[in-house]
């Protein structure tokens, strides 16, 4: 078969939808290198992340024919791309990043897209408002045009029905594992070299992400003041992107007197956060809304027992042998921590859980569900004609 992916992403995106989408590269190349995968990206000095895919020099890179296009990039990505579909014959396209061109029905092909979540709706106090009346134009436009949709969990799945009222029949729920170097070996010399260089604790909390009010660390630091008080301080480490979020809430630290056991770190490069993981006694995860969680999988992989919160899709990712309270339950927050770090024997079995639990996310098995996807979509009536 030959597929083509909006590749945007992958070429320029070190987080989120640029993970997913080299992620859905990777184990298409490797586990079906029978196929022909072309990825269609607006701007070719534009792909610092694309080395990372290992069998990169098996894809076919495509870029903006020379012309008006290679001055309209953008333009092309979203209408202009759809005659080359055409030309290189392409008989499906995959959008990686919850849209699709416009007018993906003059491509000649089959197309599947992926949602990864609809947080701007349903939480829209962290968006801007032209921003949301962008995403939610493409996102919609994207689920009602595509013959197929890949939603990233249950949870995104029930959003793109109740909010785009999308048949439960078009949707299909297909998982995201995590890089393969999470659950490398790591030599004891090189946790032993990111300890000494981040100057990090010997036993602390860990949190992965951007350091945003969406994803709530100052639940954990609520926890922390609440274990202070009681004699049971715990060290947390913040690995992830600041912002005036972070700030404020390093100013909370600081009026609480808990600087000390208080540690960021901002651009962390990515060949160390492994062993930050390794290094962790307990990944804690506290946001209020996710389309999946993907460090949560990251850190049962790193064999971390992990603590998450409730109201959208952490349990999926996490499974049950993890523990989630409520984002706003601080005392929650509190004994959930104690009690990782103070028994042993529960993190212990919460680790072995959660190997158990991320067997369902290996490449092999997402791999198949997700060429399950491509043969529907192949073989069932075209929704674009």
């Amino acid at each position: 078969m030959k597929i083509g992916f909006d590749a945007k992403r992958a070429a320029q995106n070190r987080t989120g939808l640029g993970n997913y989408s080299r992620f859905v590269l990777r184990i298409l190349s490797q586990q079906h290198p029978e196929n022909e995968y072309r990825l269609y990206m607006p701007n070719p000095r534009r792909t610092p992340f694309l080395h990372e895919i290992p069998t990169i020099a098996s894809l076919r890179q495509c870029f903006p024919p020379k012309g008006v296009w290679s001055r309209l990039r953008q333009l092309w990505r979203v209408w202009g791309v759809t005659s080359t579909l055409r030309d290189d014959g392409i008989e499906l396209f995959h959008g990686l990043s919850n849209e699709l061109p416009l007018n993906i029905v003059r491509g000649n092909c089959r197309s599947v897209v992926t949602i990864h979540d609809l947080i701007f709706i349903h939480t829209p106090q962290y968006y801007h408002w032209i921003d949301r009346q962008i995403y939610n134009y493409k996102f919609r436009h994207a689920c009602h045009s595509a013959d197929r949709v890949i939603a990233v969990s249950q949870y995104t799945k029930r959003e793109i029905m109740h909010y785009y009222g999308v048949a439960e029949e078009k949707i299909d729920v297909v998982y995201q594992g995590c890089d393969k170097a999470f659950a490398a070996e790591i030599a004891q010399s090189t946790l032993d070299d990111v300890k000494a260089r981040y100057g990090l604790p010997s036993e602390f909390a860990l949190f992965v992400g951007s350091i945003e009010e969406r994803k709530n660390l100052g639940l954990l630091v609520e926890a922390l003041r609440l274990s202070a008080s009681g004699g049971r301080a715990f060290h947390i480490v913040a690995v992830g992107r600041s912002t005036a979020y972070c700030e404020s809430l390093k100013r909370r630290i600081a009026e609480l007197g808990l600087a000390d056991y208080c540690h960021f770190h901002h651009n962390v490069p990515f060949a160390d956060l492994p062993s930050f993981y390794r290094l962790a006694c307990l990944f804690v995860y506290p946001s209020r809304i996710e389309g999946f969680g993907i460090p949560l999988l990251e850190a049962l992989t790193s064999g971390v027992p992990a603590v998450g919160c409730t109201g959208s899709c952490l349990e999926e990712a996490g499974g049950q042998g993890s523990i989630y309270v409520d984002p706003d339950d601080a005392e929650g927050m509190r004994k959930a921590v104690e009690s990782v770090l103070g028994d042993e024997t529960l993190r212990q079995r919460m680790i072995a859980d959660g190997r158990e639990h991320i067997k369902r996310f290996t490449d092999e098995t997402l791999c198949a569900d997700l060429m399950r996807v491509y043969e529907k979509t192949m073989s069932q009536p075209s929704a674009t004609r």
